[in-house]
Parts: C-alpha cells; sequence; structure tokens
C-alpha cells in the first residue's frame, strides 16, 4: 500500500526555521517527482515546492522561492523541505505527493507562523 507520512511541523515565530520530512513508501519511489503542497485555513491546496528526479530539477512557488529548499533521499524514500524566513502567510497544513499526486493523501503536518 502507498503511505505518504508527513513530519516536522509546529509552531514558530516569523522568521523561524522548519525542516519538514517525508516518509513515502508503497510505489518506487525513484521514478516519481516529489512534491511538497500546502493548504491554509480556509484556502486551497498549492503546489510549493517540487524534485524532478529524472531531470535533477527542483522548482518553487514564487511565494517560497529564495526561502524553502526541497531536497531527497531516495536511498530511504525521503523527501525534505527546508523552509527559511518563515512569514504567517505560510501557515497551513503542508503535505507531500507526487508531482502528479496520487488520489489521497497523508495526515499533513501543521506548520503555525505566528508572533
Amino acid at each position: 500500500q502507498v503511505q505518504l507520512v508527513e513530519s516536522g511541523g509546529g509552531l514558530v515565530q516569523p522568521g523561524g526555521s522548519l525542516q519538514l520530512s517525508c516518509e513515502a513508501s508503497g510505489f518506487t519511489f525513484t521514478d516519481y517527482a516529489m512534491s511538497w503542497y500546502r493548504q491554509a485555513p480556509g484556502g486551497e491546496r498549492e503546489l510549493v515546492a517540487t524534485f524532478f528526479n529524472g531531470l535533477k530539477v527542483k522548482t518553487y512557488g514564487d511565494s517560497v522561492k529564495g526561502r524553502f529548499t526541497i531536497s531527497r533521499d531516495n536511498a530511504k524514500n525521503k523527501v525534505y523541505l527546508q523552509m527559511n524566513d518563515l512569514k504567517p502567510e505560510d501557515t497551513a497544513v503542508y503535505f507531500c505527493n507526487r508531482w502528479r499526486p496520487f488520489p489521497f493523501w497523508g495526515p499533513g503536518t501543521q506548520v503555525s507562523v505566528s508572533s
């Protein structure tokens, strides 16, 4: 079975940092581009970062470019999101999934940025 388990969220003040982790299983991890998505309270899910494994390319949404860094460890089936200079508008539940998502999502991990 496919499993996507996110961790690492928490409460942080503006300007702080967090690193999120995602452990994936149940599929051939290296075959797929992996992404981080987020959904803010009352908002829509948005794509924030993607690592295209075959292309060795990373992409970011405009709102996080320069602050967030996606990485992956294919040997461990893990994808990470290093988040720096966090802002209140980064507050959301963060999910990992394939860039072309599975039709289901893991539990996500809550990131709350507030003073």
